[in-house]
């Protein structure tokens, strides 16, 4: 698709399944990086190597969006008015100040203000969205239904935000609202019968895109599925930092993870064509 974005991929496909990858990009505009405390804290939160995960997807006939952006420039996950998700609970900002783990993400005195806000969210929340609604208006054209499968991962231990260690599984429906509950019982059925941990709507119960977007009723089925990184990584002990943090993708560790999302999926795809049927 052509756009005068080069932060921004999209692989278009014509089956009923979009593939949204907010979080994986690691690059930070050369404006923006001398503000930075450290460029390998900027990164440290990226939902790691997740493209590489899901490189099968193309072959499921699933449009991919991603953006190339670190998420320490904006989440285009979060509402544009920067309203918490989470009311009561630590989480992330619509353009962090502090990484998962606390530590400032900024100079002192270089934070971001909301002439900056409003600069970064025209740059980037705004053409990333115009993506999403674009590919959902095309393929609901196509089809009766759409899944819009948002991926993500994050370290099985993050204490600020969540106790103990995450499942490796984490269906996020809006607790049930932005998708059929079919849909929902396919996926965990799906995660149930692998060899990994499951929860569906426990600490992430979908982000910005999954809630605005998950729209059963107008034919757009929402899924967050949020990963534990050890079900694709050997994530290291702690402490972390920039001589063991991210470690590198190994497809053969991954095999397990990817087969499994394969056919979770699958399993999406061909659900949403079983409104082509009806």
């Amino acid at each position: 698709m052509p756009h005068t974005h080069p932060w921004l991929d999209i692989t278009r496909g014509n089956a009923p399944l979009i593939l949204s990858i907010p979080h994986a990009g690691t690059d930070i505009p050369d404006d923006i990086a001398p503000t930075l405390a450290d460029p390998w804290l900027a990164r440290k939160d990226a939902d790691w190597h997740v493209s590489a995960l899901y490189a099968f997807a193309a072959d499921l006939g699933a449009t991919i969006i991603r953006t190339r952006l670190s998420r320490t420039v904006i989440d285009v996950n979060r509402p544009p008015d920067g309203a918490s998700l989470y009311p009561g609970q630590a989480t992330t900002d619509l353009c962090p100040l502090t990484s998962f783990d606390g530590e400032p993400l900024y100079r002192p005195g270089q934070e971001p203000d909301a002439a900056e806000l409003a600069r970064r969210r025209a740059l980037y929340h705004t053409p990333y969205h115009a993506a999403l609604v674009t590919e959902i208006a095309r393929l609901r054209e196509q089809h009766p239904r759409v899944v819009l499968y948002d991926c993500h991962s994050i370290r099985s231990r993050v204490p600020r935000l969540f106790d103990g260690d995450l499942p490796h599984f984490n269906i996020g429906t809006n607790s049930g609202a932005s998708c059929a509950p079919a849909l929902q019982a396919a996926v965990e059925r799906a995660c149930d019968v692998t060899q990994f941990s499951r929860v569906s709507n426990g600490r992430f119960k979908g982000g910005y895109i999954t809630r605005h977007y998950g729209q059963p009723a107008n034919g757009v089925h929402g899924v967050q599925m949020e990963l534990a990184c050890r079900g694709y990584l050997a994530e290291p002990a702690w402490p972390l930092d920039a001589t063991n943090w991210p470690p590198a993708f190994d497809p053969t560790y991954a095999a397990p993870m990817v087969s499994a999302l394969t056919r979770i999926l699958t399993i999406c795809r061909d659900w949403a064509l079983e409104g082509d049927r009806t």
